[in-house]
């Protein structure tokens, strides 16, 4: 799940060098790119980490407004927000004070995802790591690798009862607008409409298929693209929601992967403009060193909280645990994973 953006290939090889990074190209674990083609999403410029909060994995509480206590330490404010379109008390989670559905099932820590579904015998060795969550490609026709050979309802019950969790993505249709050369030949074509329902109604499938329960957490994946055009932003707006809605309505809970100035900023500003449908969770790439769940500056912070965000911090990176190595995108989660029946 690779997220690009067109920025200095040097920054970005000398940024990696610099960490001690092994650079992949994409989820497909190809070449590194070359010079005309996009790297991941990278951290803010000094004008905007100078004005960003520090890095937070837990929901700050709201500042005490006239009438209001402050929330105690810890606490997730559930006050209305002033000026906020008020939502309907569905499935949708556009405030911290709507809640997942019941049967979500919430994780709380470190994840990490790569191209192909990692080996069981690589699951056991990495339990070493602090990892406890894999996020595993399991359909969808945008797929960097389709064929995943360990990705079986055995896979994913052995995994679970060792104390694995899932995070099940599915790279469909893109943006007509999408930036990533490799993935031009899977833009969103015909009725945006149906095609997003149409997909939805496709992850449900596979992911019952594989033993996802309902109550499981479905990632749409959606790499970075331009949506200040607005015919783009519209035609890709009304895939996703379609596709949103058909995973609601057979009971798992839809989220929304894509970079934080791309996908990300444009669903922060249709859920401020009070738009219904919305993903339920989202997963912004945005690499830097630390992970910061609540302190991205295109979200505001009572946006997707307390537990339906996940911070993609860094890609492409190389890491060995318990005597087996992988290439991988790190994460921080607080949000719903699969339900491994």
């Amino acid at each position: 799940m690779m997220i690009r953006r067109w920025v200095a290939l040097a920054v970005a090889v000398a940024s990696a060098a610099s960490a001690g990074v092994t650079a992949a190209y994409g989820d497909s674990a190809a070449p590194p790119p070359s010079p005309e083609q996009v790297l991941g999403e990278v951290a803010p410029g000094p004008s905007e980490a100078d004005s960003a909060p520090e890095p937070s994995l837990r929901p700050r509480p709201l500042p005490a407004s006239e009438g209001r206590p402050a929330p105690q330490p810890g606490a997730v404010a559930a006050q209305p927000v002033p000026g906020v379109p008020e939502f309907p008390p569905s499935w949708q989670f556009p405030e911290a004070r709507q809640e997942l559905p019941a049967d979500a099932n919430v994780f709380r820590g470190k994840a990490f995802d790569t191209c192909h579904a990692p080996s069981m015998g690589v699951l056991r060795n990495w339990r070493a790591s602090d990892y406890r969550a894999v996020g595993v490609y399991f359909g969808g026709r945008g797929r960097a690798c389709p064929n995943q050979p360990n990705l079986t309802p055995e896979y994913l019950t052995e995994g679970d009862s060792i104390g694995w969790n899932f995070l099940p993505i599915y790279v469909g249709s893109q943006s007509p607008c999408v930036i990533a050369s490799n993935k031009q030949n899977v833009r969103i074509t015909g009725d945006p409409v149906e095609r997003g329902a149409a997909e939805g109604a496709d992850a449900v499938d596979r992911a019952a298929a594989l033993g996802m329960e309902r109550g499981s957490a479905l990632y749409l994946d959606m790499e970075a693209y331009d949506h200040r055009k607005a015919d783009c932003a519209a035609t890709t707006l009304a895939f996703v929601r379609a596709w949103n809605r058909a995973v609601t309505d057979s009971g798992y809970v839809p989220g929304f992967y894509s970079s934080a100035s791309s996908g990300i900023s444009h669903l922060e500003s249709e859920r401020r403009a009070g738009t219904s449908d919305l993903p339920a969770a989202i997963w912004f790439a945005r690499w830097q060193p630390q992970p910061d769940l609540w302190g991205e500056p295109v979200l505001d912070r009572e946006a997707w909280a307390p537990d339906a965000r996940i911070h993609q911090y860094a890609g492409n990176v190389t890491e060995t645990h318990g005597g087996s190595t992988l290439t991988i995108d790190r994460n921080q989660v607080s949000a719903p994973v699969a339900r491994i029946g």
